[in-house]
């Protein structure tokens, strides 16, 4: 699946609601989905928390969670996505946090959670490293996010992932 049509043909046809979670690419996901004609039977909510006090605040993500592994974490992604299934009416949450312009090893390093919020409940996370300019890596990473969709949810059916507490 490689176009943002297909991704929502996937969505409908699987009756999922999506919302979104992101950091470093403060919206691009929600925006480029928008961008297609009858998103709206799929997407439910998408939220901007680009500080730690905005993914506290609005998503629950523990302080100390920030303070142990880091702003770019899998665990902190992990927490932006139940908390954006906490706070919307959808079944389905992708979150992205990470760096997309720094001069130290994080620059690059996007971390991504996936998140089912059925009567499966589990979760899947990853880390990428883009190659790019600060623009450039925010959306390969928000593409990197649309396409993963129909992936992730498939190995959710198939047992994958860490249950949702």
């Amino acid at each position: 699946m490689n176009s943002i049509e297909d991704v929502i043909d996937f969505l409908c046809e699987h009756r999922l609601m999506l919302t979104t979670a992101e950091s470093c690419t403060a919206g691009m996901v929600t925006s480029l989905l928008a961008d297609v004609p009858g998103c709206g039977s799929v997407l439910d909510t998408g939220f901007v928390v680009y500080t730690e006090h905005a993914k506290n605040h609005c998503l629950d993500v523990n302080l100390q969670t920030i303070k142990t592994f880091g702003l770019t974490s899998e665990e902190v992604a992990r927490e932006m996505a139940v908390g954006a299934l906490k706070r919307s009416q959808s079944n389905f949450s992708v979150a992205i946090t990470g760096t997309a312009e720094s001069n130290d090893e994080l620059n690059g390093v996007v971390c991504f959670a996936y998140a089912l919020g059925d009567d499966t409940n589990k979760i899947l996370s990853e880390t990428i490293k883009f190659d790019g300019e600060r623009n450039h890596v925010r959306y390969l990473a928000a593409m990197h996010a649309i396409r993963s969709i129909p992936e992730y949810y498939q190995r959710f059916l198939s047992g994958d992932g860490d249950c949702i507490e």
